[in-house]
Formats: C-alpha cells, sequence, structure tokens
C-alpha cells in the first residue's frame, strides 16, 4: 500500500485527482446535508412511525454529541489503522445510518444506527479526510482541493432544506436517505483512486484522557437529553461529565509534564487566538442547534406546514448564510477578523431576537423573511472568519490536531444548543400548559387533574390538527379551551427556546471583543481554501 501522494506541484492536477476531489466534496455534500434533511422531515417521520418531535430532535443531538464526543479519539484510530480504512469505515458506517432510516419503523432504529452508528462514522471520516486531502494533494491542488470540499459543504447546507423538503413532500423523506446510500456507494466504487497517507507518530494511545473526553461531553449533553425526556438522575449524570471534563483537563497537563502522548495537546489552549476562536465556533454552533430546534417545530406544529413549505420557509437563512461567507471570505479586505466575527455575531443576534416576538402573532413563513436574512447573514460572517482565526495561530505541523479540536467544539456546541433548547422547550410548555390548565374556567377540575399528570409524565409539542384528533368527542367549549391553551402554551415554549440562540449569539459579540484586544495573526498558507468548511 502506497504511502505517498504525487508532489510535482509545477504540473497540471492529474484527471485522477479531479476525480478524488469530486468524491471527496461529494462525501461532505453527504455528511451536512443529512441533519438538513431530518430537520425538514420532522413531522413527516413523526406521522410515519407514531413517535414525538422531541424524540426526533434528541436523535439529532445524539448524532451531533456522538461525533462530538469521539472525533478526537477516531483521529487517533485513523491514524493507526491507516487513514483511507478509516475514511472507508467512516462511510459505511454513515450508509448504514442511511440505510436504516430508509427502511427504520421506530425511534429506535434511528437512536442506534442513525444517531449512534452514524454519529461515529462521521468521526471517523472528518479527521480521515483532512489527512487525505494533506497526503494525495500539495501546493494549488491542495488548496483547490480545500476550496472544492469547503463549497460542497456550504452549498449542502444551502439547499439541504429546500432539497430535503422537494424529496419528502413529494417522494418520501426515506427516499432522501436512500439517495444518501446511493451517492456513498458511488464514492466507495471510486475509492482506488484515494492514496493512504503513512502515520509516522507515536502508536501510543491516551485511553484514559479519551474517555475523560467521552463521559465529559456525553454527561453534560445526555443529562439535558434525560432532563428532556422526563428521566432521574439528571443532576448526577450532568455532574459526573462536569467532573470528567475538569479531571480530563488536568490529566492532560500531567500528562504532558511526563512527556507522555496526549489525546490532545494542552498548550494549545496557551494559545489566546485559538482559545478565543474555539470559544466563537462553539458559541456559533449552540446558537445554530437552538434554532435548529425552535424554528423546525414553528413551521411544522404552530403553522402546520409541510416539509418542502418548511423548506422554503428555511431557505432564506441558508442561501443568506451560504451568500454571506462567500462574499466576506473574498472580500473582507483588510477588515480585522474579530470586527467581522462581531458584526457576525450581532447580526445573527438580531435576526433570532426579532423571531421571538413574531411567534405568537404570524401566520405565515413569509413574516420571517428579514430576520432570517438578517440571521443568516450573521452566520455566514462567522463561517468566513471563525475557522481561519481559530487556526491561523498555530503551526503548520499541529494545524490537524487543532482542527480536530475545533471540530469537536463545534459538534459539541451544536449538541448542546439542540438539548438545551429542547429541554427548556418542553419544560417552559409543561407549566405554561399546567398553569393555563388551572387558571380555566371551562376545563372541569378532575380533568385539569388528569392533564397536569399527564404532562408531568409526557409532555409534547403537537400540531392544532393532531391534538385535535385525540381531544375528539370532548365537549365543544373543552375542546376549544383545550386547543387555545396547546396554542398559547406552544408559542411561549418556542419563545424560551429561541432564547438559546439569542443568548449564545450575545455571548459571541462579548467573546468577540477580547478577539479585538489581540493581535492578528496572518493564516498559514496550509488554511487556504478552508474557509467555508
Amino acid at each position: 500500500m502506497s504511502d505517498t501522494a504525487p508532489r510535482n506541484v509545477d504540473h497540471p492536477v492529474e484527471q485522477g485527482s479531479r476525480r478524488l476531489m469530486v468524491l471527496l466534496a461529494m462525501a461532505m455534500f453527504v455528511l451536512v446535508v443529512d441533519t438538513s434533511l431530518m430537520n425538514v422531515s420532522i413531522s413527516a417521520v413523526v406521522e410515519d412511525l407514531d413517535t414525538t418531535a422531541s424524540g426526533v430532535q434528541s436523535a439529532i443531538a445524539i448524532e451531533a454529541l456522538v461525533s462530538a464526543a469521539f472525533i478526537l479519539i477516531n483521529s487517533k484510530v485513523g491514524d493507526l489503522i491507516g487513514r483511507r480504512r478509516a475514511y472507508v469505515l467512516g462511510l459505511l458506517a454513515y450508509a448504514v445510518g442511511a440505510l436504516a432510516m430508509t427502511l427504520t419503523q421506530s425511534l429506535t432504529a434511528i437512536l442506534v444506527f442513525w444517531a449512534i452508528i452514524g454519529g461515529l462514522g462521521a468521526s471517523l471520516l472528518l479527521p480521515a479526510m483532512q489527512s487525505l486531502i494533506h497526503g494525495n494533494f500539495t501546493g494549488a491542488a491542495q488548496k483547490q482541493a480545500y476550496a472544492m470540499i469547503g463549497a460542497a459543504a456550504a452549498i449542502a447546507a444551502a439547499v439541504g432544506p429546500l432539497l430535503g423538503g422537494f424529496v419528502t413532500t413529494f417522494l418520501s423523506w426515506r427516499v432522501g436517505f436512500a439517495l444518501e446510500v446511493v451517492i456513498i456507494a458511488v464514492i466507495l466504487s471510486q475509492i482506488r483512486l484515494v492514496k493512504d497517507v503513512a502515520y509516522t507518530g507515536s502508536r501510543e494511545i491516551d485511553r484514559v484522557g479519551a474517555a475523560l473526553s467521552v463521559v465529559g461531553m456525553g454527561g453534560v449533553v445526555l443529562g439535558i437529553l434525560v432532563w428532556q425526556e422526563g428521566g432521574e438522575f439528571v443532576l448526577l449524570i450532568m455532574a459526573v461529565g462536569a467532573v470528567a471534563l475538569v479531571s480530563l483537563a488536568r490529566w492532560l497537563v500531567r500528562r504532558k509534564r511526563l512527556k507522555r502522548v496526549t489525546l490532545l495537546d494542552p498548550d494549545l489552549f496557551a494559545t489566546p487566538n485559538f482559545t478565543a476562536g474555539i470559544s466563537g465556533q462553539m458559541l456559533q454552533q449552540v446558537s445554530l442547534g437552538g434554532a435548529m430546534i425552535a424554528l423546525p417545530l414553528f413551521l411544522q406544529m404552530t403553522l402546520e406546514y409541510n416539509a418542502m413549505e418548511a423548506g422554503l420557509s428555511l431557505a432564506p437563512l441558508s442561501l443568506t448564510m451560504f451568500a454571506a461567507a462567500l462574499v466576506a471570505g473574498r472580500r473582507a479586505g483588510d477588515r480585522r477578523p474579530a470586527s467581522v466575527i462581531r458584526a457576525g455575531f450581532l447580526l445573527t443576534a438580531v435576526g433570532m431576537g426579532s423571531i421571538i416576538p413574531l411567534v405568537p402573532r404570524v401566520d405565515s413563513g413569509w413574516y420571517l423573511v428579514v430576520p432570517l436574512v438578517v440571521a443568516g447573514c450573521g452566520l455566514g460572517l462567522l463561517v468566513s472568519q471563525l475557522n481561519n482565526y481559530t487556526l491561523a495561530p498555530i503551526e503548520e505541523e499541529r494545524v490537524s490536531e487543532a482542527a480536530g479540536v475545533n471540530s469537536a467544539a463545534g459538534s459539541f456546541g451544536l449538541s448542546f444548543g439542540l438539548a438545551v433548547a429542547g429541554g427548556l422547550l418542553l419544560a417552559a410548555l409543561s407549566f405554561g400548559f399546567t398553569q393555563l390548565t388551572e387558571d380555566s374556567a371551562v376545563i372541569p377540575p378532575a380533568q385539569q387533574q388528569q392533564i397536569a399528570a399527564t404532562l408531568e409524565e409526557d409532555a409534547e409539542v403537537m400540531s392544532t390538527s393532531a391534538l385535535a384528533q385525540q381531544i375528539s368527542g370532548q365537549p365543544p367549549e373543552v375542546e376549544a379551551e383545550v386547543l387555545a391553551i396547546n396554542a398559547q402554551a406552544r408559542d411561549r415554549s418556542l419563545q424560551v427556546a429561541l432564547l438559546v440562540p439569542l443568548l449564545a449569539a450575545l455571548l459571541g459579540v462579548a467573546n468577540s471583543f477580547r478577539m479585538l484586544r489581540l493581535p492578528d495573526v496572518r493564516p498559514s498558507g496550509s488554511l487556504a481554501g478552508t474557509d467555508l468548511g
């Protein structure tokens, strides 16, 4: 098995290498479009599998969490088993998840195969892909490969809601995931184009660091998800996660002093620009995760939009995010990256904050166009600058490791935003519905107690039509009162959930002032073309 790649940068890129660029871009497209497909298909999946919206949202959060928790250790696994093999295994795991979505008849299968196995696939695939780009391309070809893959990610984020909405509405949500399997099969059929990249570093694994990383990130987010589903031992689970994260930090420092192999180099965090950038990356993803909870639920449960209508309504956010990232990446000029990042968080906060008062007052997605365009511009500015800002001060030989930490922070932020927004949404729904029911002069006391007991066990976001079917047969005045209470409590809970992206964006603004006080660092040439990644 060859461990070298063509190195003559004076010659044009070979045809096979161009095909490899396209195949790598296809893999990235599938990774990004996958979650968009799930988001716009929530109501269809809920109806088809007779499950709950919060259950589907939990699956989305768990997929992001698994990817975050295992990306660092699976980067090392890829070093040991070979980056090409890790790439293939990652694609196969992702294909298993997509195939399970095509065939599944229960939420359990989604959690096991799509969220967990698919998340593990992503955590193998992303670091392996970066190593393979470095090993299979050099010079201008490497920049071109990064640019193409970054563009594929940006385009997938932009068209994902529209593509997912079209397929789900006019065919089936299962067809979308079946198409992912087909694309992965095409990629694997051309795997001979990929030359493996030899790993010459230590083969020792920091098993304790890996375990603490998984338990730490997993404990914090899983604790929130357990709370969301009304489970027990929530504080204990979250405390275990927090203790594990603190222990991880101390373990890494101690192991570094002993000159032993560490899961990640703690000295990375001694660079102020890197820590500020990591914080910004995490806050951006928390904001995006919170929006991914509230906006699809508002469109599909409150406005009762189908997947196509939901996708069209979300298009202003995704399309302006793509356009703003493209323009800002090319025309930032002499503007300081920290200034662009501050503007990005400000616009995100304004856009998300503007949606909150609209939730109980609008009956069409058209009213969200301007706020979503503003938020999309903000997120696009962040995408254009944060990766380069974070990795710019890192030496070239450590960029790959730093990029893995950056990816893990982003995935953790996404899963945290999804979990917190979902948990707050259901808590606010339960509290609001119970209070409004108790204050009602129409609903009999016996039914008030029954509703309160039901909500304590299983609060759930429901559309007016779905709830009307469940309570049919009740006296007309009681039915009308329950539907009115549901609408009011649901809207309040969605407003509470939207506070998560708003607060994350405001914290991002505060963090950007710290960035402004730090000196700018010119990124190395190896980072060119990764802006949109």
